[in-house]
């Protein structure tokens, strides 16, 4: 079945050149300009990934993400940022966002991204035809039919990478992972410079999850190596 993205680009000449080269790949593409109309289309679940800009006219970006998520709307978002700074892919991802480019890009890694995104989404939604799992680790409870994270008796919002990252670590307790073995797994790419994503998430999950995130329980760091989750059940 023919995958359908929706483009939210104000610079028109960037979103049709964005269009053109998913269309190369086979893909349906929708643009439109503004946040507002970005943010009906993204919620019509007519789309299979949003590509969406951070400055934007009427909503920007991640007043976009944001609600969208509120909404419980779980469609992978793209976002691009053409700030040099930080903040704009750490609240992106944070408020939801599945990946991140700043521009200028380039027209290959856009592509990757995009089909890397794709690819993951499509392993999620296999993954949730199965028998949803009930996952405890001391205080931690992951229920993977709801999507649901608790601490003890306390909720623990998660976004959807994160969550699936949280799962990836509960499924193989013990197990020391590579960043590159993380970045295939959870975000279905092998992109290497990417693997500092990697360090961001943990950081975030770790803030979530651990009572002391400087003196991890759960996501503990294997030096040399990466990251590996307790076997401590």
């Amino acid at each position: 079945m023919e995958r359908r993205i929706l483009v939210v680009e104000d610079q028109q000449d960037i979103a049709e050149l964005i269009a053109m080269h998913l269309r190369d790949l086979g893909y349906a593409v929708d643009c439109v300009h503004d946040g507002n109309k970005g943010y009906e289309l993204a919620g019509s679940g007519e789309y299979d990934m949003v590509v969406l800009d951070v400055m934007l006219p009427g909503r920007d970006g991640l007043d976009v993400v944001r609600a969208l998520r509120i909404d419980h709307v779980q469609t992978p978002v793209l976002m691009l940022t053409a700030r040099s700074g930080e903040i704009d892919r750490v609240l992106g991802l944070e408020l939801g966002a599945d990946d991140y480019l700043t521009k200028p890009f380039s027209i290959p890694e856009l592509q990757a991204r995009v089909k890397a995104i794709l690819r993951r989404a499509e392993r999620r939604a296999a993954a949730s035809e199965d028998a949803p799992e009930r996952l405890q680790v001391g205080d931690l409870a992951i229920d993977t039919g709801s999507r649901e994270v608790a601490l003890g008796k306390r909720p623990v919002p998660l976004t959807a990478k994160e969550f699936d990252l949280l799962v990836h670590f509960a499924r193989n307790p013990g197990r020391a992972f590579t960043r590159m073995q993380l970045l295939d797994a959870v975000w279905g790419t092998s992109f290497e410079g990417y693997e500092h994503n990697v360090n961001t998430h943990i950081n975030r999950l770790r803030g979530k999850i651990e009572s002391d995130a400087s003196n991890p329980r759960y996501v503990l760091t294997v030096r040399g190596v990466g990251y590996r989750f307790t076997d401590q059940r």
